[in-house]
Parts: structure tokens; C-alpha cells; sequence
């Protein structure tokens, strides 16, 4: 069984599961599910917004992986003969 399908399984089991169970689960994996988990400051999300905002309007372009992983790739060069 490939791992997504594990985790349909288990997303359809807790769905279902007594709050009992669900609580027991809980309780075993809490460290882990709370170090997973992270709020975004209201500060952060408001740069999103303007960002997205600015890509929407079209005052802000974006730049494709490719072009962004050679612009950085090009940096390093340029530091490493420095």
C-alpha cells in the first residue's frame, strides 16, 4: 500500500472515529502535530496580500523556477571569485 493511499485511509478513519479515539490519537502524536503546526503573522499575511494585490494589477511581474534558480546560481558564481 503506497503511503497516500495510507493517509486517505487514516483522513477517512479520524473523520469517522469516536471522539475517544480521536483524542487518543491526539495525545500520542501531540508533540509532533504541534511542531508541524504554524500560525503566519497578521504583518506576514498583509505582505502577501499587497504582493498578490500587485501581481492582480500588474505591477509586479513574477519570474518562472528556471529563471530564479539561474538568477541565484549566477550570484553564487559571482561571490565565489570574490
Amino acid at each position: 500500500m503506497s503511503v497516500t493511499e495510507i493517509r486517505q485511509k487514516l483522513h477517512n478513519f479520524l473523520e469517522l472515529a469516536e471522539d475517544k479515539k480521536v483524542r487518543a490519537i491526539y495525545i500520542m502524536m501531540e508533540d509532533e502535530v504541534e511542531e508541524s503546526c504554524f500560525e503566519y503573522s497578521d504583518e506576514f499575511k498583509q505582505e502577501l496580500d499587497r504582493r498578490t494585490e500587485e501581481y492582480k494589477n500588474g505591477t509586479e511581474k513574477l519570474i518562472s523556477a528556471t529563471e530564479s534558480k539561474n538568477r541565484i546560481e549566477k550570484l553564487l558564481k559571482s561571490r565565489r571569485k570574490i
